[in-house]
């Protein structure tokens, strides 16, 4: 009898002082410790450790697997941390699009500009450009070197009208004020040129200077009408009005880099247009200063008619597709 009893009593002590190891032991932890050659290590109730070799590998949350197959599209230095509930903190003061190039040698060497601005910039410097060029047309009255000056400015504003472009579709960077701005700037520099040079010229200039202008106004109301329409893309920039806006700009930097004093006598078939064919008396003080341009003031006008010609043929293609629009058959 006495034996029985000590031995439920021996067995109610073991079970009891199993209950209480197990209720104040850690919970399973996985990867929490480390044992003998960097093995992954269990921690399991009761205190012990138990190695455990497997080539099944844990995969990482969702998230942060994403995060590490993705390419990179920051320029800079990218770090992230791994919370415990699995969440993902990703820093970077980079803020090119995300189908950007990894960096060049001058994003490398100057990290600290602002090089999703640079397209905006680009736009600002060109439309800074306007009245500097307006002046240097009149003043100095005395500048020899006017006309390539001229000719330099133009040419510099019109690379960076393409070049800004270039960047904000090569870096995947948009911005609604440069989209804005960008096209404004654009006619607001060749109109400029326009002008000043069929006050040089007369008409043999202004006729063509009025259609590009008068097709620019046009198309340029048509997009804002259909942009009201939600069908802007109907009449999005195509091949021949980029081939228009190129040509325009060749025409008219070739035509600045001829001085004031060369008039339309030097150009022989403009005889035969009657009065459009008298015109470009200059600047008496300035004289015939870099003279040997003149032979490209024949060329540069056969651009600009070329230009007015595609210029209406382009403005007609972006008419004849928003035409279904216009009479409300769509």
């Amino acid at each position: 009898m006495k034996s029985a009893i000590s031995n439920v009593v021996c067995m109610t002590v073991l079970l009891s002082s199993s209950v209480m190891s197990s209720s104040f032991s850690s919970p399973v932890r996985f990867g929490a410790g480390r044992v003998g050659a960097d093995r992954p290590a269990f921690l399991v109730r009761g205190g012990s450790d138990i190695n455990v070799e497997s080539s099944t590998v844990v995969a990482p949350p969702a998230d942060v697997a994403a995060a590490a197959s993705a390419p990179s599209t920051t320029t800079t230095a990218l770090s992230a941390s791994v919370s415990g509930g699995g969440d993902v903190e990703e820093v970077s003061d980079s803020k090119l699009g995300p189908n950007a190039p990894p960096p060049g040698l001058l994003r490398r060497l100057l990290p600290g500009f602002p090089w999703h601005q640079l397209p905006n910039y680009l736009t600002y410097i060109r439309c800074l450009s306007i009245p500097i060029f307006m002046v240097l047309c009149y003043y100095p009255v005395s500048f020899p070197n006017r006309a390539p000056v001229l000719s330099l400015i133009f040419a510099l504003a019109s690379i960076t009208d393409w070049f800004d472009g270039f960047l904000a579709r090569r870096w995947d960077i948009t911005s609604p004020f440069g989209a804005f701005l960008d096209p404004v700037a654009d006619k607001l520099m060749v109109s400029t040129a326009l002008i000043l040079l069929a006050g040089r010229y007369g008409g043999i200039v202004a006729i063509p200077s009025a259609i590009i202008m008068a097709r620019e106004v046009g198309v340029s109301a048509l997009r804002e009408w259909m942009a009201q329409q939600g069908k802007r893309d109907s009449v999005k920039v195509g091949m021949q009005g980029k081939v228009k806006a190129a040509l325009t700009m060749i025409s008219l930097t070739i035509m600045l880099l001829v001085p004031e004093g060369v008039g339309l006598e030097t150009v022989t078939w403009a005889k035969f247009l009657g009065p459009l064919g008298v015109g470009g008396a200059g600047n008496i003080a300035e004289g015939v200063a870099n003279a040997g341009w003149s032979f490209m003031l024949g060329p540069s006008l056969l651009m600009l008619f070329a230009s007015a010609i595609i210029t209406v043929t382009s403005g007609s293609v972006y008419f004849r597709a928003a035409l279904p629009v216009l009479l409300g058959k769509e």
